[in-house]
Protein backbone atom coordinates (compact mmCIF):
# COMPACT_ATOMS: atom_id res chain seq x y z
CA UNK A 1 0.00 0.00 0.00
CA UNK A 2 1.28 3.47 -0.82
CA UNK A 3 1.53 6.17 1.83
CA UNK A 4 2.48 9.82 1.56
CA UNK A 5 4.66 11.04 4.43
CA UNK A 6 4.11 14.82 4.63
CA UNK A 7 6.96 16.60 6.40
CA UNK A 8 5.99 19.71 8.40
CA UNK A 9 8.57 22.03 9.98
CA UNK A 10 8.76 25.58 11.25
CA UNK A 11 10.50 27.30 8.34
CA UNK A 12 11.77 30.07 10.62
CA UNK A 13 13.81 27.48 12.53
CA UNK A 14 16.17 26.99 9.58
CA UNK A 15 17.30 30.63 9.64
CA UNK A 16 18.52 30.19 13.22
CA UNK A 17 20.44 26.96 12.62
CA UNK A 18 24.21 27.06 12.50
CA UNK A 19 25.93 25.64 9.42
CA UNK A 20 26.96 22.66 11.57
CA UNK A 21 23.37 22.02 12.70
CA UNK A 22 22.08 22.31 9.14
CA UNK A 23 24.85 20.00 7.92
CA UNK A 24 23.97 17.40 10.55
CA UNK A 25 20.29 17.52 9.68
CA UNK A 26 20.99 17.17 5.95
CA UNK A 27 23.36 14.29 6.70
CA UNK A 28 20.62 12.63 8.76
CA UNK A 29 18.25 13.03 5.82
CA UNK A 30 20.86 11.45 3.54
CA UNK A 31 21.17 8.43 5.85
CA UNK A 32 17.37 8.12 6.11
CA UNK A 33 17.03 8.28 2.32
CA UNK A 34 19.70 5.60 1.84
CA UNK A 35 18.00 3.29 4.35
CA UNK A 36 14.56 3.83 2.83
CA UNK A 37 15.88 3.25 -0.71
CA UNK A 38 17.70 0.09 0.32
CA UNK A 39 14.48 -1.28 1.86
CA UNK A 40 12.63 -1.11 -1.46
CA UNK A 41 9.84 1.03 0.04
CA UNK A 42 11.01 4.31 -1.57
CA UNK A 43 8.93 5.55 -4.52
CA UNK A 44 9.45 9.33 -4.67
CA UNK A 45 10.44 12.34 -2.56
CA UNK A 46 10.87 16.09 -2.92
CA UNK A 47 11.78 19.10 -0.86
CA UNK A 48 9.44 22.04 -1.35
CA UNK A 49 10.43 25.68 -1.72
CA UNK A 50 9.47 28.04 1.16
CA UNK A 51 5.83 29.00 1.73
CA UNK A 52 6.59 32.54 0.55
CA UNK A 53 6.77 31.08 -2.97
CA UNK A 54 3.39 29.29 -2.70
CA UNK A 55 0.16 30.31 -4.38
CA UNK A 56 -3.23 29.08 -3.19
CA UNK A 57 -6.02 28.69 -5.75
CA UNK A 58 -9.75 28.72 -4.97
CA UNK A 59 -12.69 28.77 -7.37
CA UNK A 60 -15.79 30.57 -6.05
CA UNK A 61 -18.87 31.21 -8.18
CA UNK A 62 -16.90 30.29 -11.29
CA UNK A 63 -14.11 32.81 -10.57
CA UNK A 64 -10.54 31.71 -9.95
CA UNK A 65 -9.07 33.44 -6.91
CA UNK A 66 -5.39 33.28 -6.03
CA UNK A 67 -3.66 34.14 -2.79
CA UNK A 68 0.06 34.39 -2.15
CA UNK A 69 1.29 31.87 0.38
CA UNK A 70 -0.22 28.80 1.97
CA UNK A 71 -3.94 28.30 2.49
CA UNK A 72 -3.83 28.63 6.29
CA UNK A 73 -1.75 30.24 9.00
CA UNK A 74 -0.01 27.44 10.84
CA UNK A 75 2.94 27.06 13.16
CA UNK A 76 4.46 24.42 10.89
CA UNK A 77 4.62 24.42 7.11
CA UNK A 78 4.69 21.58 4.58
CA UNK A 79 8.31 21.30 3.56
CA UNK A 80 8.49 18.07 1.62
CA UNK A 81 7.26 14.54 1.25
CA UNK A 82 8.18 10.91 0.75
CA UNK A 83 5.98 8.51 -1.18
CA UNK A 84 6.50 4.97 0.06
CA UNK A 85 5.02 1.55 -0.68
CA UNK A 86 4.79 -0.66 2.41
CA UNK A 87 2.64 -3.49 3.80
CA UNK A 88 0.51 -1.48 6.24
CA UNK A 89 0.05 1.66 8.35
CA UNK A 90 2.29 0.37 11.14
CA UNK A 91 5.21 0.07 8.72
CA UNK A 92 4.47 3.56 7.31
CA UNK A 93 4.50 4.98 10.85
CA UNK A 94 7.86 3.32 11.56
CA UNK A 95 9.34 5.03 8.48
CA UNK A 96 7.73 8.38 9.37
CA UNK A 97 9.29 8.23 12.84
CA UNK A 98 12.74 7.90 11.24
CA UNK A 99 12.41 11.13 9.23
CA UNK A 100 14.74 13.68 10.88
CA UNK A 101 12.07 16.41 10.94
CA UNK A 102 9.89 14.23 13.18
CA UNK A 103 12.30 15.26 15.98
CA UNK A 104 11.29 18.95 15.83
CA UNK A 105 8.24 19.13 13.56
CA UNK A 106 5.75 16.46 12.56
CA UNK A 107 5.16 13.97 9.77
CA UNK A 108 1.61 13.31 8.62
CA UNK A 109 1.03 9.80 7.26
CA UNK A 110 -1.68 9.62 4.59
CA UNK A 111 -2.69 6.53 2.63
CA UNK A 112 -2.93 7.07 -1.11
CA UNK A 113 -6.36 6.40 -2.59
CA UNK A 114 -5.51 4.00 -5.38
CA UNK A 115 -7.30 4.29 -8.75
CA UNK A 116 -9.03 0.92 -8.43
CA UNK A 117 -10.48 1.71 -4.98
CA UNK A 118 -14.01 2.99 -4.50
Amino acid sequence: MRYLLLINDQESMFATMSPQEMGKMMGDYGKFHEELSASGAFKDAARLRPVATATTVRVRNGKTLTTDGPFAETKEQLGGYYLIDVKNLDEAIRWAAKIPSANHGCVEVRPVWEENEQ
